[in-house]
């Protein structure tokens, strides 16, 4: 696979919080189109890698590359205006999607999805109305463009900040287990979107616990404990009684 080919490519990431190491050296390839699915035990560090993809959380090392923009942290002379600047255009190539939507509820969904439009790409006022009620057409919400998100459900509030992600025509998605907070009946409509998302070539990593999810939509399966990276294969193997005997007692407890 050639450098142009990989949409995320992570080496040596490391991160500790308060001297614990919660990421312990992260080597990570991810190809354009491909769905990766993480997964792992509470405190495996799954959702610091996500986090640090995208900056939210600062890596103490290593080398982050994500859209063809890279920032290393294990350089002399590292951070200033070059590597904010790095950071800036990684999130504006990226979109985020978090467990608790992180809607404003001061605004309209119609609102919502097309804020970052108006407000970080400068798009006119009518014009990022126009592409945000498509998008909400397209996740199956235009009929609730003037609903305020308190007024949702919880898979509606999911669809909407999908939808907002989109707006900005990302290049990669992190998905931050994207329907933990749901009900069981809401899961599926999120599920089905993401499906669709997948289907059309969208390059995500996705951390969830959703086994049905990871069988029919992971390229495949990035299975960490303690900060590392124990397993990364396919679907069919990750799922096979042959699979490596950690996973077995992780989807053991799981089912």
């Amino acid at each position: 696979m050639s450098v142009q080919d990989a949409a995320v490519r992570v080496r040596g990431l490391k991160k500790s919080f308060a001297g614990q190491q919660v990421l312990r050296g992260i080597d990570l390839t991810v190809p354009q189109g491909q769905v990766a699915v993480v997964m792992g035990p509470s405190g495996s560090g799954k959702t610091t890698l996500l986090r640090s993809l995208n900056f939210l959380e600062l890596p103490d090392a290593g080398t982050v590359e994500v859209a063809g923009i890279t920032v290393r942290r294990d350089v002399p002379g590292r951070g200033g205006k070059s590597e904010r600047r790095s950071i800036q255009e990684i999130r504006r190539r990226t979109a985020m999607v978090f467990q608790s939507f992180n809607l404003f509820p001061h605004l309209t969904v119609l609102g919502n999805v097309a804020e970052g439009l108006i407000s970080v790409r400068h798009e006119p006022r009518r014009q990022a109305l126009d592409k945000a009620m498509g998008l909400l057409a397209r996740v199956g919400l235009q009929h609730k463009a003037q609903e305020y998100p308190a007024r949702l459900s919880g898979g509606q509030k999911q669809r909407v900040a999908i939808a907002r992600g989109l707006a900005m025509e990302p290049e990669v998605i992190f998905f931050d287990e994207p329907t933990s907070a749901l009900d069981p009946e809401l899961r599926d409509e999120v599920l089905a979107l993401m499906r669709q998302l997948a289907s059309d070539g969208m390059t995500m990593l996705v951390v969830t616990h959703e086994v049905r999810f990871a069988r029919e939509a992971a390229d495949r399966i990035v299975f960490m404990e303690n900060g590392a990276i124990l397993e990364d294969t396919t679907p069919e193997h990750f799922f096979s009684a042959g699979a490596n005997e950690r996973i077995g007692q992780f989807l053991g407890r799981l089912a």
